[in-house]
């Protein structure tokens, strides 16, 4: 049975139901959630997407996102993907909302248009990489990026992730966020 997704209007509001495979061909608009790990040193964690993912394969994108499924609220789907995608059982308390942005991306590698809602979080995560619990057939592994090295990165290497990331890593001064949340 396909995945059964909220579709939402420009405000946020359900407007009906669609599969996640009609959602992402016809690109109505639905929610997400995005959650991004920092590290004390001041490292930022990716997951290199698996090659087969319908959306944006083989690239590295925040250390956990999903789809908020119906009668799920954003900081319930943070909660719960990042269970699935890391095995780590966070309480909502531990993720801090950065913000709700509304944003779409098209992936020229497939041809697809994503539009979402996506409330995006924050976790600073002070264990090994290694430690980290793949999500079997979903991801490839987890990677770590020194925050200063994100900005300056080459073209070649800008490549390898999803550019909506890239753009948003970007526009966050994220030294905020670790200094607020660590001791």
């Amino acid at each position: 049975m396909a995945d059964i997704l909220n579709i939402v209007d420009e405000n946020d509001q359900v407007i009906g139901q669609e599969s996640r495979e009609e959602i992402h061909r016809r690109g109505l608009v639905h929610r997400e959630i995005h959650v991004y790990f920092l590290t004390p040193n001041g490292e930022m964690i990716f997951q290199h997407r698996a090659k087969d993912k319908d959306t944006f394969p083989d690239l590295l994108d925040v250390a956990v996102g999903g789809h908020v499924e119906i009668g799920e609220s954003y900081i319930a789907a943070a909660v719960k993907e990042t269970e699935e995608e890391t095995g780590l059982k966070l309480a909502p308390a531990e993720l801090k909302l950065i913000d709700k942005v509304r944003e779409d991306t098209f992936d020229p590698a497939t041809g697809k248009l994503n539009r979402v809602f996506n409330a995006c979080y924050v976790y600073v995560y002070a264990g090994a990489l290694s430690a980290l619990r793949l999500e079997a057939g979903k991801a490839l592994g987890f990677v770590a990026y020194p925050l200063d090295r994100l900005s300056k990165l080459a073209d070649e290497e800008k490549s390898r992730f999803i550019p909506a990331v890239l753009n948003y890593v970007s526009r966050i001064d994220w030294s905020l966020w670790l200094n607020k949340n660590t001791i």
